[in-house]
């Protein structure tokens, strides 16, 4: 567990799925995180700035957020859900930063004290991509990036954040960033129940919004239930001692598969094993603990 606040940068796409939300509060949860910025992406990063900020207000913190890029390197079109902030009123109110590109911004936060600051990305890759491509000590200047990307194992199929940007992956994990990579094949295996939705709901406004956030995305997909994809892998910076991984190298193939190869050598830990109930069990407790203040 980590002694001391850790400075954290969060790269979301937030407003589509709801887990981005929920990583969000897990974070706004944490002493042992503080949050010295958010950078959105994909599609309309000026709408997913407003939510952030927005969502952040509502648990007493004003939040320092850029919208980043909206196109993917790779040029693949934007999925959209359509749902995306409508659970909201006046976000157009909300203040973002939109005097800095968030590549800029990126590499000037982690610049200005190198091997300080963690960086949370949960979304296609863009952002972190234009920072490595932007300043070539940004990548050894990142602490470690915690990532939710890929698929790992038997059966593993191309997941979306990798495979909506392939050109953005393939600089992220060809610049030997060190990062910590939690698979669809390790967070597909919790979900956030109905009983814990309706404990984060029951905790104050700011849960009241996330559960609002929660019954738009399970009313899309038509389940009961919330995956916590972005959570999980927030959680993998506070608590690593909840997870096991393994050190080695990550390829993408042209179909956004992601090809992990052991090497002690190697950039990245990627996510093999997690103790999947204390995991669901501090993402909850944790977002509640930002509704009341704690």
């Amino acid at each position: 567990m980590i002694q001391h606040p850790a400075d954290v940068l969060l790269d979301t796409d937030i407003g589509s799925d709801v887990d981005d939300a929920l990583a969000l509060g897990v974070l706004l949860g944490s002493p042992e995180a503080r949050i010295t910025g958010i950078t959105t992406v994909y599609g309309d990063t000026l709408l997913r700035a407003r939510l952030a900020h927005r969502l952040g207000a509502l648990a007493g913190h004003d939040l320092t957020v850029v919208p980043g890029a909206g196109e993917t390197l790779s040029g693949k079109g934007v999925w959209w859900a359509g749902h995306e902030g409508k659970a909201f009123t006046d976000l157009e109110t909300e203040r973002v930063r939109d005097d800095i590109a968030a590549d800029r911004y990126l590499v000037d936060t982690v610049l200005a004290r190198p091997g300080a600051t963690d960086i949370i990305a949960i979304a296609p890759l863009a952002n972190i991509a234009r920072a490595i491509r932007r300043d070539d000590r940004f990548a050894t200047g990142v602490r470690t990036l915690y990532m939710m990307g890929g698929s790992f194992g038997p059966g593993a199929k191309a997941e979306h954040n990798i495979a909506s940007d392939i050109a953005a992956a393939r600089i992220v994990f060809g610049s030997g960033i060190r990062a910590v990579v939690t698979g669809l094949d390790i967070t597909t295996r919790l979900r956030v129940e109905r009983t814990g939705i309706e404990a984060i709901r029951a905790a104050g406004a700011y849960g009241e919004a996330l559960a609002r956030e929660i019954d738009a995305w399970t009313g899309f997909t038509g389940e009961p239930w919330s995956v916590p994809h972005d959570p999980i892998t927030a959680l993998s910076l506070l608590r690593r001692d909840l997870y096991t991984t393994e050190r080695g190298t990550v390829e993408v193939t042209d179909e956004g598969l992601t090809v992990f190869t052991a090497d002690p050598e190697g950039p990245v830990d990627l996510v093999v094993d997690a103790d999947v109930e204390a995991v669901a069990e501090e993402i909850v407790a944790r977002i509640v603990r930002a509704s009341r203040g704690d």
